[in-house]
C-alpha cells in the first residue's frame, strides 16, 4: 500500500510511435502529492458519498437503494428498489467509514454482519448469483430484472472487502467465504467461447449477450478464475477482444463504451505495475489513465459546440439526462450528447489522473455550489448552460466516487481486496504479473 497522499500515476503522455499495433506504451510511474486543499476536498466528498450508503441501506437486510433524491428523500418509483452493485459498494463504504471515523466500528461491523447474513441465508439467488435489482426489504426480484453476472461480481467485491477489513470477526469471514464459494461461475460461462454471459432470467433462460470485449467485467473474470470451488479456466482471461483506438495521439484499448467501464474493476483490483505476460503486454492501470486523458481531450474538443465544457468542467459517462437515462460518453461520440456533465466521470478517475480530475471536481463545486453538490456529494448529472440538474443521486455514482477517492488518498480499498488470496492466485493464473517500470 502506498503512503497516504501518494499514488502511482502517468505523468506524461507516452508516445506510441514505432510500437507494435497491439501494445500499450511503456510508462514511467512517479508520485502525486496531495495538497492540504486536495485532502480537505477529498475528505468532504468522500464523507458525503459514504453518507449515502449509511442512510440509504435497509438497516435489517443491508441492501442499498439503487438511487434516492439528492437531499436524501425517496426517489418516486424507486423507494423499495435496491441494487446488487450498490450494495457491493456499500459494504466497501462501511470499511472506509470506519477508517475515517465517520461511523463507530461496532456499528459498521454489525451492519456488515447483517448484510452478509442476509445474502448468505435469505436473499433469493440462482446458483449463488444475485438479481440486478431487488426489493430492499426481502431481496425478491424487482422490475423483472436479470440474474446479473457483473452486478453479482461487484457485490462479491464488497463481500470480500468486508472479509479482510473485519478479518478479526470469525462470523464475517465465514459468511463471506460461504457467499463467494457458493457462486457457480461455470454456469454462466459459454463453454464454446469461454466468455461469461451477462446473465439469466426465469422467462428466457441464458441471456445471449456475452462479455466479449474489454469492459468493466475484468473483476468478474478474476473472481471466476480464482474461485476455490467453482472456477473457470484461466485461459478465459484471453477469450475477450481488446479493441484498440487512437484519439488525439493517445492509443489505448477502448471498446467505445462509457468511461465507467475503465473504472469499476479498478475500484477493488490493484492493477498497478502489472502487465500481461502474453502479447499484447497490456498494462490495464496505464490504459485507464490513457482513457481518462483521451476522454478529457474529447470533451474539450466538444467545447465550441457545447460551451459549458472547459479544461475544468468536463466528463460524460452513463447517467440520467434531461431526456432520461443515457449510456453516453466518448470517444467515439455518443449521438445524444447535449452538453450535460456527469461528475462521476472525473470522480471515478481520481485514482488514475488526480492532476486532471481534482481540479475539475473542485471547479464544479466552486462554480455551481449547492445546485450540484449536496448531502451525498455531486448530483448524478447537470447541464452547466441550461441549469438542469438531475434530482437523484445514484448508488453506483457515490460508490465509484468514494472508492476511487479513497484509493487515491490511501490505497486502503485496494489493500483490503488484494489480501484475498483468491485474487492474487487468479491474476497469476491469468498471466498478470508484476513488471519493472520503465
Amino acid at each position: 500500500m502506498l503512503e497516504a497522499g501518494l499514488i502511482l500515476l502517468l505523468p506524461a503522455l507516452p508516445s506510441s510511435a514505432g510500437l507494435p499495433k497491439d501494445a500499450v506504451p511503456a510508462v514511467s510511474y512517479s508520485t502525486y502529492s496531495l495538497t492540504s486543499a486536495d485532502r480537505a476536498f477529498l475528505e468532504d466528498l468522500e464523507k458525503r458519498s459514504f453518507l449515502y450508503f449509511w442512510e440509504q441501506a435497509d438497516p435489517l437486510t443491508g441492501l442499498v437503494r439503487d438511487r434516492s433524491r439528492s437531499d436524501g428523500a425517496a426517489s418516486p418509483g424507486h423507494e423499495r428498489v435496491a441494487s446488487a452493485a450498490a450494495t457491493g459498494f456499500g459494504l466497501s463504504a462501511l470499511c472506509v467509514g470506519v477508517r475515517h471515523g465517520w461511523v463507530e466500528p461496532k456499528k459498521a461491523l454489525e451492519r456488515s454482519r447483517r448484510t452478509l447474513r442476509f445474502l448468505a441465508e435469505k436473499a433469493p439467488h440462482k446458483r449463488g448469483w444475485f438479481y440486478h435489482w431487488m426489493d430492499i426489504g426481502d431481496g425478491s426480484r424487482a422490475w423483472n430484472s436479470e440474474i446479473s453476472s457483473i452486478d453479482t461480481a461487484l457485490l462479491l467485491a464488497g463481500v470480500l472487502t468486508s472479509r479482510q477489513c473485519f478479518a478479526y470477526d470469525p462470523e464475517i469471514t465465514s459468511l463471506a467465504r460461504r457467499i463467494y464459494e457458493r457462486v457457480d461461475f461455470p454456469w454462466l460461462l459459454d463453454r464454446k467461447t469461454l466468455l461469461m454471459r451477462h446473465g439469466w432470467t426465469p422467462e428466457k433462460g441464458m441471456l445471449t449477450s456475452l462479455w466479449d470485449t474489454y469492459s468493466e467485467h475484468g473483476i468478474l473474470n478474476l473472481l471466476a478464475i480464482g474461485s476455490p470451488t467453482h472456477p473457470i479456466p484461466a485461459r478465459a482471461w484471453r477469450a475477450w477482444r481488446r479493441d484498440w483506438m487512437e484519439y488525439g495521439g493517445i492509443r489505448y484499448i477502448n471498446p467505445g463504451t462509457p468511461l465507467f467501464t475503465h473504472q469499476y474493476s479498478h475500484a477493488w483490483v490493484d492493477f498497478r505495475g502489472r502487465r500481461e505476460k502474453r502479447p499484447p503486454p497490456v498494462d490495464y492501470f496505464a490504459n485507464s489513465i490513457l482513457a481518462t486523458r483521451a476522454h478529457r481531450a474529447f470533451c474539450l474538443e466538444l467545447g465550441p459546440e457545447f460551451p459549458g465544457y472547459s479544461a475544468d468542467i468536463w466528463g460524460i459517462t452513463a447517467s440520467d439526462g434531461p431526456k432520461g437515462y443515457e449510456a453516453w460518453g466518448g470517444p467515439p461520440r455518443h449521438p445524444d450528447i447535449d452538453g450535460t456533465v456527469v461528475p462521476a466521470a472525473a470522480a471515478g478517475s481520481l485514482m488514475f489522473a488526480p492532476e486532471l480530475t481534482l481540479p475539475a471536481l473542485r471547479a464544479m463545486r466552486e462554480r455551481f455550489g449547492g445546485r450540484v453538490y449536496g448531502r451525498y456529494g455531486f448530483a448524478d448529472a447537470f447541464h452547466p448552460v441550461t441549469g438542469w440538474v438531475a434530482p437523484d443521486t445514484l448508488g453506483i455514482d457515490a460508490g465509484i466516487t468514494l472508492l476511487s477517492g479513497e484509493n487515491l488518498s490511501s490505497g486502503t480499498v485496494w489493500a483490503w481486496f488484494m489480501r484475498n488470496p483468491e485474487i492474487g492466485s487468479a491474476m497469476k493464473k491469468a498471466g498478470l504479473g508484476f513488471q519493472p517500470s520503465h
